[in-house]
């Protein structure tokens, strides 16, 4: 059976599928105790990490309440600014140059978005990252009494540290049993709720954006940048 092919998130037929932003607010999970969230993930003092539109918040609920009772989920970061996306792609723009020094800026660009959209592409086009629409979430499961992460072979917080991304990877082959099951839990209650994972990282979620709307066949996404990215 011939393996499925991997659409990185930048792919150029991901990035034509035209938005109809819906105009749907965005919820703030500070104002909520329902679904549990994280210190501000890669800078301090973010504001907006915790914020997802409407029905991104709706469908989380949904697909906690799928979960065995001993698990919750933990949002690592909603919505993220244009500003910091940037910042974290140059970074691993710079992580992948050095561990490749003979790649052409191309090989080192379709490396760099297997784990981080760009807002720029290579050929000089903005980009709309999945992050600044309020649409992506990138979640992980914790303990329901004890609020701290069960195994899931790498945190979100240690991505950088993955050069390879071989941890990362939804699907990997070189994590625990204990790992791939409780991904394999997360993944059913997220899937049964429609959201779409980014292959290359398990805790990336995504409902309404335009590579949900790739993998999703449909006509079009449902959010653009969102006001506060």
């Amino acid at each position: 059976m011939a393996e499925k092919e991997l659409i990185l998130i930048a792919d150029p037929r991901v990035l034509e599928i035209p938005i109809r932003e819906c105009d749907e607010p965005l919820i703030d999970l500070k104002v909520q105790s329902k679904i549990l969230f994280g210190p501000s993930p890669e800078i301090d003092n973010n504001l907006c990490y915790t914020q997802v539109r409407s029905t991104v918040y709706t469908k989380l609920i949904q697909a906690q309440n799928r979960l065995p009772s001993s698990l919750r989920l933990c949002l690592y970061e909603g919505l993220r600014t244009i500003s910091l996306q940037k910042q974290l792609f140059d970074e691993r723009w710079r992580i992948i140059e050095n561990r490749h020094a003979q790649w052409s800026d191309r090989e080192i660009y379709q490396e760099v978005i297997r784990m981080v959209s760009p807002v720029t592409t290579l050929d000089g086009n903005p980009n709309i990252p999945p992050h600044a629409t309020g649409a992506a979430v990138d979640v992980y499961l914790v303990d329901a009494k004890t609020h701290l992460p069960v195994e899931m072979g790498i945190l979100a917080k240690d991505w950088m540290q993955d050069a390879e991304g071989t941890l990362s990877w939804t699907d990997s082959t070189v994590i625990s049993a204990e790992a791939r099951e409780n991904r394999d839990i997360l993944s059913q209650a997220m899937v049964a709720e429609g959201f779409v994972n980014y292959p290359t990282e398990y805790w990336h979620w995504s409902y309404g954006d335009r590579y949900w709307a790739f993998v999703k066949q449909e006509p079009h996404a449902h959010y653009g940048p969102a006001a506060e990215a």
